[in-house]
């Protein structure tokens, strides 16, 4: 049985509980979630406290309500942070989880756009490889992203000029290939609206506000190794940060 603890206002205590238990997957896309009078009788508190803690997870795009049904998880994913991503492909040799697939639109060398050479440490005009993939599940796309590498990295990993997949992931590639290993990242966020390209490949409205991630990965002697650029769709994702303060 869930308690109350007086650290926190009571409202956020049942929305994180909540949150925690769509985040782990107990409670799944299409499950219908406890109802005001239920986590009012759960958690000991008045229903309209419950009708807040449920109305903090619409708020965050994690539940809707059902005019005369309930209310229920929405099909959401969740973001992986990258280094999540990482360690699911070091540990089982994949990157995607089941039922998630990549399809790759375009890989080879190209010219590295300012902001890639920038972001790589090349001279400007600097040919580059570069794979675009558009990953995909079940309910559409989940997020385009371009992942971008040095000629050395590009010379000595052939398969990232390749269309077809890297099962293991292209970091786990570039390392067994190359004798680098990654290190550390950094991350940059922005939002912006969808250029038409991106709206397309994500069957989204031109115009559409879209989330746009730049991910740089550096190796031991802190050179960088990977530029990313993602983007990705609203109403689709959400991204849990937790660290201490104080």
């Amino acid at each position: 049985m869930p308690r109350i603890e007086e650290a926190q206002p009571k409202y956020l205590q049942i929305a994180h509980y909540i949150r925690d238990q769509i985040l782990r997957g107990d409670l799944r896309p299409g499950d219908e979630v406890p109802s005001e009078r239920q986590l009012a009788s759960d958690w000991g508190v008045s229903r309209p406290t419950a009708a807040r803690s449920l109305e903090a997870l619409s708020h965050h795009g994690l539940v809707e309500k059902r005019q005369g049904s309930g209310t229920y998880v929405r099909g959401l994913a969740v973001n992986r942070r990258a280094r999540e991503l990482y360690g699911r492909a070091r540990q089982t040799g994949k990157i995607y989880t089941p039922g998630e697939y990549a399809v790759i639109t375009s890989a080879g060398w190209l010219e590295a756009p300012a902001h890639v050479a920038e972001a790589l440490a090349l001279a400007p005009g600097t040919q580059a490889v570069h794979r675009r993939r558009v990953t995909k599940n079940a309910s559409g796309p989940i997020t385009l992203s371009t992942s971008w590498f040095g000629p050395e990295v590009g010379e000595r990993a052939p398969r990232l000029r390749d269309p077809d997949r890297i099962r293991e992931g292209t970091l786990m590639y570039v390392e067994s290939q190359t004798g680098r290993q990654g290190s550390y990242a950094e991350d940059r966020m922005c939002a912006r609206l969808a250029t038409g390209c991106e709206a397309a490949d994500l069957e989204l409205s031109v115009g559409s506000a879209v989330l746009i991630v730049h991910h740089v990965v550096y190796d031991l002697q802190d050179r960088p190794l990977e530029f990313s650029e993602a983007t990705y769709p609203p109403g689709r994702w959400a991204f849990e940060q937790g660290y201490p303060i104080g």
